[in-house]
């Protein structure tokens, strides 16, 4: 199979639905194997889809919010002959609480899922890579709540924040054994989460769809292109940085 991406064997964490399974199904159309990985929702699903392209997936039950997810997603995906040489770190939650009203137990769970799981996931595979002299490629999804401020989601945007942080210390930390790790930094897009807010949120809506200056909410498909381009040798001199898919919201201090 020809594509982008042929050849290689890609993790997607989070692909049950909306960003996971656009990226999942993209990377599938580009001649990757993939691995799709996540809570059991719509995995199979996904997997499936993927198939329907004429890759080769299998879905792998993990809760990445948990020690040793990472070391179960590398096992199961000896079930694929060739190695992982990508990995899209996708899964995340969000809060709902301004700083002031942010609970221990809430920032918490939001850090065990949106920014743990980063380095449960990577170690592993950054190890593997390592170790077998494999050249790869990691995208992490942050979102421009970890750039700018937005009302109402304090650990979520501390979260996203150091999902950057953390990016660009691993993008440093691994170049010397030919790991490029970057960043996508989607802003409002509709997805299964956000569809009921968009639609039923007046409040929701000023502050995503109105203040974004293209004036519509991303697709799914939007962000898994962006990812696409970071996975793929057309990227090979990219690394350590932070691709913004978000019409435009983080280039103005505009807001309704």
């Amino acid at each position: 199979m020809g594509g982008r991406l042929a050849g290689k064997t890609a993790i997607v964490t989070g692909a049950g639905s909306g960003i996971g399974r656009a990226t999942a199904v993209r990377f599938a159309q580009e001649g990757a194997s993939v691995i799709a990985a996540g809570l059991s929702e719509g995995l199979e699903d996904t997997a499936e889809l993927c198939r329907a392209t004429g890759a080769t997936a299998i879905a792998v039950v993990a809760d990445v919010s948990r020690a040793g997810s990472g070391e179960a997603i590398l096992e199961a995906a000896t079930r694929i002959p060739s190695c992982p040489n990508v990995l899209v770190n996708n899964v995340g939650i969000a809060g709902t609480t301004a700083v002031y009203d942010t609970t221990d137990d809430e920032f918490d769970r939001i850090v065990e899922t949106n920014l743990k799981s980063i380095l449960r996931i990577s170690r592993p595979f950054l190890r593997l890579c390592r170790s077998q002299k494999m050249a790869a490629s990691i995208v992490n999804i942050s979102s421009v709540q970890g750039m700018l401020g937005f009302p109402n989601n304090a650990s979520y945007a501390a979260t996203k924040a150091g999902v950057i942080g953390l990016s660009r210390q691993m993008a440093h930390d691994c170049a010397a054994f030919d790991v490029r790790v970057n960043v996508v930094a989607p802003g409002i897009i509709e997805t299964p989460r956000t569809e009921a807010r968009l639609r039923d949120n007046a409040e929701f809506r000023k502050y995503s769809v109105q203040s974004t200056p293209l004036r519509r909410a991303g697709h799914a498909d939007e962000v898994a292109a962006a990812c696409l381009f970071l996975a793929s040798d057309e990227a090979s001199f990219i690394t350590g940085q932070v691709l913004a898919v978000d019409g435009g919201a983080s280039a103005t201090v505009f807001r309704v």
